[in-house]
This record gives C-alpha cells, sequence and structure tokens, in this order.
C-alpha cells in the first residue's frame, strides 16, 4: 500500500515538472500599468486644443449677420414765415431792406447837406400821440431816427410804437431847433420837466418817408 501511494506521489510531480516545461515565464518582463499610454496613442485620442472648434465661435460663423437701422435725421426744412404788414403812403415792398445796422453806417457816412434815397427795417421806438404824424425808429447804440412823412400826406396809427416797421425814402442829416424839440416832446406824451430840459438845438438822423410798412 505504500508503495502505490509513493508510486503515485512520483507521477504527480513529473507531470507538474512537465507542465512548467511547456509554459516557461519570460525574463526580465514588467506588465505596464493598464492607465499608461504611449504619447503617440494621446496624440491621436487627444486633439490639441487650437484644433478643436469653439462653440461660441461656431455659433458666430453660422449665425445671421445682425442688421442695425440707423434713424436718418430729417431734413430741416424751414417753414415759410409770412408776415402781413398794413400798408401807409406809397405802396413798397418788404423785401430788400437794411437792417438796422447797416443804415447806422449810411448815417455815418452823411455830411449835413446829403441827402439818400434808402429803405431800411427797425422797431418803432415812439409816435406822435396826436395824430400819428410823425414817429422815431430804433438805431444801434441807443440812436434813433426821426421819420416825418412825405408832405404831410399820411400817418399811422398812435399806438403803432413797439411794432417792426420798414420806411421807404430819403435820409439825411438834419438840426432840430429848439423849439421844435419842445414840440415834439410834447406831442410824444412827454412830462412838462422832461420837455423844460430841453435848451439846446439837436443834430439828428432824419428821415422823410413817401412809404410805411407796419407789421400787423
Amino acid at each position: 500500500m505504500k508503495k502505490l501511494t509513493f508510486f503515485a506521489c512520483s507521477l504527480l510531480v513529473l507531470a507538474a515538472c512537465n507542465n512548467a516545461k511547456k509554459d516557461p515565464v519570460p525574463e526580465n518582463t514588467t506588465e505596464k500599468p493598464a492607465d499608461t499610454l504611449k504619447k503617440d496613442t494621446i496624440a491621436a485620442e487627444i486633439a490639441p486644443a487650437s484644433e478643436v472648434e469653439n462653440p461660441v465661435a461656431a455659433e458666430e460663423k453660422t449665425a445671421t449677420p445682425e442688421i442695425k437701422v440707423v434713424p436718418v435725421p430729417a431734413k430741416n426744412v424751414e417753414k415759410e414765415v409770412k408776415v402781413s404788414y398794413a400798408s401807409f403812403g406809397s405802396k413798397i415792398a418788404a423785401d430788400k431792406a437794411l437792417s438796422k445796422e447797416d443804415m447806422m453806417k449810411k448815417y455815418a457816412s452823411l455830411k449835413k447837406g446829403d441827402t439818400i434815397a434808402v429803405k431800411f427795417k427797425s422797431k418803432i421806438k415812439d409816435v406822435c400821440k396826436k395824430k400819428g404824424c410823425w414817429m422815431s425808429m430804433e438805431l444801434p447804440n441807443s440812436k434813433e431816427a426821426f421819420v416825418r412823412f412825405k408832405d404831410y400826406g399820411f400817418f399811422v396809427p398812435l399806438n403803432a410804437d413797439k411794432s417792426d416797421a420798414i420806411v421807404s425814402g430819403k435820409a439825411f442829416l438834419d438840426v432840430i431847433s429848439v423849439e421844435e424839440l419842445k414840440h415834439y416832446a410834447k406831442d410824444g406824451g412827454k412830462s412838462q420837466e422832461e420837455i423844460d430840459k430841453i435848451t439846446a438845438p439837436k443834430i439828428t438822423y432824419a428821415f422823410t418817408a413817401d412809404g410805411v410798412l407796419i407789421q400787423e
């Protein structure tokens, strides 16, 4: 019985040795970790960041271009303002009238005895409060043109002061006596105290109008 047991063990040892010879383990072989990748593998599987298309940029490429609507300002259209005038004396046109500044330059170029035909526009400063037989018109630097009407042939409304007016006629320099100055002051509604202060003749910018337009 012991002999049979020994014989069986020998057979088992012999069989194990034969199997070991058939599957030798290679020398110097070290298994790499499963998560280790080669550089080539990384390059193949992971594309460079520069080659990956930005989703936002891609959307911008395919998006419909934005159309901005810029409002165009309307052209400045000057509305024609029609001015209505009441006419006195001879019929005159309202166009081509000098400004009060240009009229002052005309007066500055005159000497006593000179007369020029001219038309100018300004504001009525004062009017005769009895008949409307004269009026004064504003000039620059607190000056005024004293306007009388040709041949005493027409008058203007007593309440025409402060209105814009156009006069056509002859401009000249005039010397008004003290008596005349007091008369005009009285007609203009000045107080007696103001009239008494007139003691010397006055050189005036005179104007004899043959036609007048007063803005209504």
